[in-house]
């Protein structure tokens, strides 16, 4: 394994914020010197920026009929619920302003009719409440990506541990639309075990979009070898050994 194929095995992981801090500069060094990893972490970027917080109700145990309009009615309200917040934060703002224009109103009057000499107070700033930092993923996590040089199938999974089982999240991109597909954790014993599946539709969260899953399977973490994507009918599009 060459060095740029190890680095862009790093960059599922450094874009999920996984990473320990040498591994974050040695990432960052490399991609500030290669085009094409740049170009791989912003498309992972956009990927998991566009996709957000898909709620629970959008993943089940294997695509149940009428699985793509679920889907697309999921995302749909997922869409809403963002907008909504975008809604409220700009209230938010502009009630911060309109309370900082009349705190310099009322500092202007009482200037002109007090005695003395008196200056108008400066706005007082308006303060964002700070955004907690992420929390570390639990000791054991697993974080790594693959592409399919046949199908073009991109997966970046992160296997998170547990007694006797794993929970499995997992962001894929290039499978063709309508295909019906399920994640697989295939063990070290031959053993596969479906986590979840889904239905990738044809437009807004179709091919080029991705998806963003959740599932679980009952495996034991030691006992995992890789995490598949495969359809109905058995064909594999992207295996991540893990």
């Amino acid at each position: 394994m060459n060095r740029q194929q190890h680095e862009e095995e790093l960059l599922g992981p450094y874009v999920l914020g996984v990473l320990d801090p040498d591994e974050v500069r040695r990432v960052e060094a490399h991609v500030g010197e290669c085009v094409h990893c740049q170009r791989e972490v912003d498309a992972l970027r956009e990927m998991e920026n566009a996709l957000g917080e898909v709620p629970e109700e959008a993943f089940w145990e294997g695509p149940p009929p009428g699985g793509d309009l679920l889907l697309q009615r999921t995302l749909r309200q997922v869409r809403t619920e963002q907008a909504t917040v975008r809604r409220r934060r700009w209230a938010v703002a502009g009630l911060a302003a309109a309370a900082s224009l009349a705190a310099v109103f009322w500092a202007g009057t009482q200037a002109a009719d007090g005695p003395g000499r008196a200056e108008a107070l400066p706005p007082a700033p308006s303060t964002a409440p700070a955004t907690p930092a992420p929390s570390p993923p639990p000791p054991g996590t697993r974080v790594a990506s693959a592409t399919d040089q046949a199908t073009g199938v991109r997966m970046t999974v992160q296997m998170t541990p547990a007694t006797k089982w794993v929970r499995v999240h997992a962001a894929v991109t290039g499978v063709p639309a309508g295909e019906r597909c399920r994640i697989v954790v295939v063990g070290r014993d031959g053993s596969r075990t479906t986590a979840g599946g889904w239905v990738v539709g044809a437009q807004d969260n179709g091919e080029a979009k991705g998806a963003s899953l959740d599932g679980s399977a009952a495996v034991d973490p030691a006992n995992v070898k890789a995490i598949v994507v495969e359809n109905e009918a058995g064909r594999t599009f992207v295996s991540v050994p893990v």
